[in-house]
Protein backbone atom coordinates (compact mmCIF):
# COMPACT_ATOMS: atom_id res chain seq x y z
CA UNK A 1 0.00 0.00 0.00
CA UNK A 2 1.38 3.38 -0.97
CA UNK A 3 2.20 5.67 1.96
CA UNK A 4 0.41 9.03 1.93
CA UNK A 5 2.61 11.87 3.14
CA UNK A 6 0.82 14.54 5.19
CA UNK A 7 2.25 18.05 4.95
CA UNK A 8 2.99 19.90 8.18
CA UNK A 9 2.19 23.09 6.28
CA UNK A 10 -1.36 24.41 6.17
CA UNK A 11 -0.37 26.85 3.42
CA UNK A 12 2.58 26.74 1.04
CA UNK A 13 3.52 29.36 -1.54
CA UNK A 14 6.24 28.77 -4.14
CA UNK A 15 7.69 31.59 -6.24
CA UNK A 16 4.43 33.56 -6.27
CA UNK A 17 3.79 36.91 -7.94
CA UNK A 18 0.61 38.96 -7.56
CA UNK A 19 -0.17 41.83 -9.92
CA UNK A 20 -2.89 44.45 -10.05
CA UNK A 21 -2.59 45.65 -13.64
CA UNK A 22 0.94 47.02 -13.97
CA UNK A 23 1.45 47.13 -10.20
CA UNK A 24 3.33 44.22 -8.66
CA UNK A 25 1.95 43.68 -5.14
CA UNK A 26 4.07 40.60 -4.33
CA UNK A 27 7.14 39.76 -6.38
CA UNK A 28 8.55 36.22 -6.75
CA UNK A 29 8.24 35.01 -3.16
CA UNK A 30 7.96 31.74 -1.28
CA UNK A 31 6.74 31.02 2.24
CA UNK A 32 4.95 28.42 4.35
CA UNK A 33 2.40 28.62 7.17
CA UNK A 34 2.76 25.72 9.58
CA UNK A 35 -0.47 23.99 10.62
CA UNK A 36 -1.72 24.80 14.11
CA UNK A 37 0.41 27.92 14.54
CA UNK A 38 -0.12 31.67 14.83
CA UNK A 39 1.64 33.35 11.92
CA UNK A 40 2.01 37.14 11.80
CA UNK A 41 2.28 39.06 8.53
CA UNK A 42 4.11 42.34 9.12
CA UNK A 43 5.47 45.05 6.87
CA UNK A 44 4.96 48.71 5.94
CA UNK A 45 1.77 50.04 4.42
CA UNK A 46 1.31 48.58 0.93
CA UNK A 47 3.78 45.76 1.53
CA UNK A 48 1.34 43.04 0.42
CA UNK A 49 -0.19 41.78 3.67
CA UNK A 50 -3.80 41.98 2.49
CA UNK A 51 -2.80 40.47 -0.86
CA UNK A 52 -1.33 37.43 0.91
CA UNK A 53 -4.46 37.03 3.05
CA UNK A 54 -6.71 37.29 -0.01
CA UNK A 55 -4.53 34.75 -1.80
CA UNK A 56 -4.80 32.26 1.06
CA UNK A 57 -8.58 32.84 1.16
CA UNK A 58 -8.79 31.96 -2.52
CA UNK A 59 -9.99 35.42 -3.55
CA UNK A 60 -6.89 36.10 -5.67
CA UNK A 61 -4.86 33.82 -7.91
CA UNK A 62 -1.13 34.41 -8.38
CA UNK A 63 0.00 35.55 -11.81
CA UNK A 64 3.06 33.36 -11.36
CA UNK A 65 3.92 30.46 -9.07
CA UNK A 66 1.59 28.51 -6.82
CA UNK A 67 -0.17 29.02 -3.48
CA UNK A 68 -1.66 25.84 -2.03
CA UNK A 69 -3.83 25.30 1.02
CA UNK A 70 -3.11 21.70 1.90
CA UNK A 71 -5.96 19.32 2.83
CA UNK A 72 -6.51 18.04 6.35
CA UNK A 73 -7.95 14.65 7.25
CA UNK A 74 -8.69 13.84 3.61
CA UNK A 75 -10.71 17.01 3.02
CA UNK A 76 -10.10 20.59 2.01
CA UNK A 77 -9.15 22.98 4.79
CA UNK A 78 -11.96 25.39 5.61
CA UNK A 79 -10.99 29.05 5.73
CA UNK A 80 -12.59 31.96 7.54
CA UNK A 81 -11.47 35.48 6.59
CA UNK A 82 -12.12 38.46 8.88
CA UNK A 83 -11.75 41.87 7.24
CA UNK A 84 -10.92 45.19 8.86
CA UNK A 85 -13.89 47.30 9.95
CA UNK A 86 -12.62 50.02 7.60
CA UNK A 87 -13.47 47.74 4.66
CA UNK A 88 -17.08 47.21 5.74
CA UNK A 89 -20.04 49.53 5.17
CA UNK A 90 -21.13 50.08 8.77
CA UNK A 91 -24.16 52.14 7.66
CA UNK A 92 -26.02 49.06 6.42
CA UNK A 93 -29.42 48.66 8.17
CA UNK A 94 -28.49 45.31 9.66
CA UNK A 95 -28.33 44.07 13.24
CA UNK A 96 -25.37 42.53 15.02
CA UNK A 97 -27.08 39.13 15.11
CA UNK A 98 -27.76 39.28 11.37
CA UNK A 99 -24.14 40.17 10.60
CA UNK A 100 -22.81 37.30 12.70
CA UNK A 101 -25.39 34.88 11.26
CA UNK A 102 -24.13 35.65 7.75
CA UNK A 103 -21.07 33.58 8.67
CA UNK A 104 -23.23 30.43 8.59
CA UNK A 105 -24.58 31.01 5.07
CA UNK A 106 -21.49 29.88 3.14
CA UNK A 107 -21.84 26.29 4.29
CA UNK A 108 -25.60 26.06 3.77
CA UNK A 109 -26.01 26.83 0.07
CA UNK A 110 -28.58 29.10 -1.54
CA UNK A 111 -31.59 27.26 -0.08
CA UNK A 112 -30.15 25.93 3.15
CA UNK A 113 -32.36 26.32 6.20
CA UNK A 114 -31.15 28.04 9.33
CA UNK A 115 -31.48 25.43 12.09
CA UNK A 116 -31.27 25.37 15.86
CA UNK A 117 -27.59 24.38 15.72
CA UNK A 118 -26.91 27.47 13.61
CA UNK A 119 -28.67 29.75 16.10
CA UNK A 120 -26.70 28.21 18.95
CA UNK A 121 -23.43 28.71 17.05
CA UNK A 122 -24.30 32.39 16.49
CA UNK A 123 -25.09 32.90 20.18
CA UNK A 124 -21.85 31.19 21.21
CA UNK A 125 -19.75 33.29 18.83
CA UNK A 126 -21.32 36.51 20.14
CA UNK A 127 -20.76 35.39 23.73
CA UNK A 128 -17.08 34.63 23.00
CA UNK A 129 -16.66 38.18 21.74
CA UNK A 130 -18.69 39.75 24.56
CA UNK A 131 -21.32 41.24 22.25
CA UNK A 132 -24.38 39.17 23.18
CA UNK A 133 -26.05 42.23 24.71
CA UNK A 134 -25.63 44.07 21.39
CA UNK A 135 -27.46 41.43 19.32
CA UNK A 136 -30.35 43.68 18.23
CA UNK A 137 -28.30 46.84 17.78
CA UNK A 138 -27.51 48.08 14.27
CA UNK A 139 -23.94 48.06 13.04
CA UNK A 140 -23.82 51.83 12.58
CA UNK A 141 -24.70 52.33 16.26
CA UNK A 142 -21.55 50.60 17.48
CA UNK A 143 -18.06 51.85 18.25
CA UNK A 144 -15.17 50.82 16.04
CA UNK A 145 -14.02 48.22 18.56
CA UNK A 146 -17.50 46.75 18.87
CA UNK A 147 -17.84 46.52 15.08
CA UNK A 148 -14.51 44.70 14.90
CA UNK A 149 -15.70 42.21 17.52
CA UNK A 150 -18.85 41.63 15.43
CA UNK A 151 -16.75 40.80 12.37
CA UNK A 152 -14.53 38.45 14.37
CA UNK A 153 -17.68 36.72 15.71
CA UNK A 154 -18.85 36.33 12.11
CA UNK A 155 -15.54 34.65 11.33
CA UNK A 156 -15.74 32.38 14.36
CA UNK A 157 -19.24 31.16 13.55
CA UNK A 158 -18.03 29.71 10.25
CA UNK A 159 -16.73 26.15 10.24
CA UNK A 160 -13.01 26.70 9.82
CA UNK A 161 -9.57 25.19 10.18
CA UNK A 162 -7.73 28.38 9.17
CA UNK A 163 -8.63 31.81 10.59
CA UNK A 164 -7.37 34.85 8.66
CA UNK A 165 -7.53 38.26 10.36
CA UNK A 166 -6.63 41.53 8.63
CA UNK A 167 -5.24 43.91 11.29
CA UNK A 168 -7.88 42.97 13.88
CA UNK A 169 -6.20 44.84 16.77
CA UNK A 170 -5.35 48.13 15.06
CA UNK A 171 -6.51 51.21 16.99
CA UNK A 172 -9.00 49.37 19.23
CA UNK A 173 -10.17 50.11 22.74
CA UNK A 174 -8.62 47.86 25.38
CA UNK A 175 -11.78 45.82 25.97
CA UNK A 176 -12.13 44.93 22.29
CA UNK A 177 -8.42 44.33 21.83
CA UNK A 178 -8.28 41.95 24.81
CA UNK A 179 -11.40 40.07 23.66
CA UNK A 180 -9.96 39.53 20.18
CA UNK A 181 -6.49 38.69 21.51
CA UNK A 182 -8.00 36.08 23.86
CA UNK A 183 -9.96 34.49 21.01
CA UNK A 184 -6.87 34.32 18.79
CA UNK A 185 -5.00 32.35 21.43
CA UNK A 186 -8.06 30.21 22.24
CA UNK A 187 -8.39 29.27 18.56
CA UNK A 188 -4.70 28.40 18.49
CA UNK A 189 -5.06 26.27 21.64
CA UNK A 190 -7.79 24.26 19.89
CA UNK A 191 -5.60 23.49 16.88
CA UNK A 192 -6.73 26.22 14.49
CA UNK A 193 -4.16 27.75 12.15
CA UNK A 194 -4.27 31.53 12.62
CA UNK A 195 -2.77 34.08 10.21
CA UNK A 196 -2.91 37.70 11.36
CA UNK A 197 -1.66 40.85 9.66
CA UNK A 198 -0.29 43.55 11.91
CA UNK A 199 1.77 46.73 12.02
CA UNK A 200 2.81 46.06 15.61
CA UNK A 201 6.29 44.63 16.22
CA UNK A 202 5.32 43.37 19.68
CA UNK A 203 2.32 41.44 18.30
CA UNK A 204 4.54 39.84 15.67
CA UNK A 205 7.15 39.08 18.32
CA UNK A 206 4.79 36.77 20.26
CA UNK A 207 3.59 34.82 17.19
CA UNK A 208 4.92 31.35 16.42
CA UNK A 209 6.13 32.42 12.98
CA UNK A 210 6.53 35.73 11.16
CA UNK A 211 6.42 36.63 7.48
CA UNK A 212 8.08 40.01 6.89
CA UNK A 213 6.89 41.71 3.71
CA UNK A 214 7.96 44.64 1.56
CA UNK A 215 6.35 43.92 -1.81
CA UNK A 216 7.99 40.50 -1.48
CA UNK A 217 8.88 38.14 1.35
CA UNK A 218 11.95 39.60 3.03
CA UNK A 219 12.15 36.82 5.63
CA UNK A 220 9.97 33.99 6.95
CA UNK A 221 10.43 31.90 10.08
CA UNK A 222 10.52 32.13 13.89
CA UNK A 223 10.38 35.71 15.28
CA UNK A 224 13.99 35.59 16.49
CA UNK A 225 15.19 34.81 12.97
CA UNK A 226 12.93 37.28 11.14
CA UNK A 227 12.70 40.34 13.40
CA UNK A 228 16.34 41.31 13.19
CA UNK A 229 17.64 44.81 12.70
CA UNK A 230 19.01 43.83 9.30
CA UNK A 231 15.71 42.39 8.03
CA UNK A 232 13.59 45.22 9.44
CA UNK A 233 15.84 47.86 7.91
CA UNK A 234 15.55 46.07 4.57
CA UNK A 235 11.75 46.03 4.82
CA UNK A 236 11.05 49.48 6.28
CA UNK A 237 14.11 51.52 5.48
CA UNK A 238 16.14 53.37 8.11
CA UNK A 239 13.76 56.36 8.17
CA UNK A 240 10.96 54.31 9.82
CA UNK A 241 13.15 52.52 12.36
CA UNK A 242 14.48 54.22 15.47
CA UNK A 243 16.87 52.67 17.98
CA UNK A 244 16.70 54.26 21.43
CA UNK A 245 19.14 52.61 23.81
CA UNK A 246 18.13 48.97 23.96
CA UNK A 247 14.77 49.35 22.20
CA UNK A 248 13.77 49.57 18.56
CA UNK A 249 10.70 51.60 17.61
CA UNK A 250 8.70 51.44 14.39
CA UNK A 251 7.40 54.78 13.10
CA UNK A 252 4.93 54.02 10.30
CA UNK A 253 2.98 57.24 9.57
CA UNK A 254 0.26 55.32 7.70
CA UNK A 255 -0.74 53.61 10.94
CA UNK A 256 -0.33 56.20 13.65
CA UNK A 257 -2.35 55.87 16.89
CA UNK A 258 -5.99 56.93 16.52
CA UNK A 259 -7.08 59.83 18.79
CA UNK A 260 -9.47 58.71 21.51
CA UNK A 261 -8.50 55.04 21.33
CA UNK A 262 -6.14 52.99 23.42
CA UNK A 263 -2.95 51.49 22.02
CA UNK A 264 -3.07 47.72 22.60
CA UNK A 265 0.68 47.20 22.67
CA UNK A 266 3.84 49.27 22.76
CA UNK A 267 5.17 49.34 19.18
CA UNK A 268 8.71 48.45 20.18
CA UNK A 269 10.92 45.48 20.93
CA UNK A 270 14.22 45.04 22.70
CA UNK A 271 17.45 45.20 20.70
CA UNK A 272 20.58 43.17 21.15
CA UNK A 273 23.80 43.60 19.16
CA UNK A 274 23.02 40.49 17.09
CA UNK A 275 19.34 41.17 16.58
CA UNK A 276 16.20 41.49 18.68
CA UNK A 277 15.46 39.89 22.00
CA UNK A 278 12.23 39.25 23.86
CA UNK A 279 10.33 42.37 24.72
CA UNK A 280 7.33 44.59 24.02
Amino acid sequence: MREVLVSTHAVEAVDITYRYGDHVAIDRSSFAVDAGTITALIGPNGSGKSTILSGIAGLLSPTHGSLDVHPIGGRQRRISYVLQTTKVNDALPITVREVVAMGRYAGKGAYGRFRRADRIAVDQAMDRMGIGQLAERHLHELSGGQRQRVLVAQGLVQDHDVLLLDEPLSGLDLTSARAIDNVIHDEHAHGCTVVISTHDLAEARVADRVILLAGRVVACGPPNDVLTLEHLTEAYGPSLLHVDGERLFLDDPAHSPVPGRHIHRDRSISVEPTGLADGG
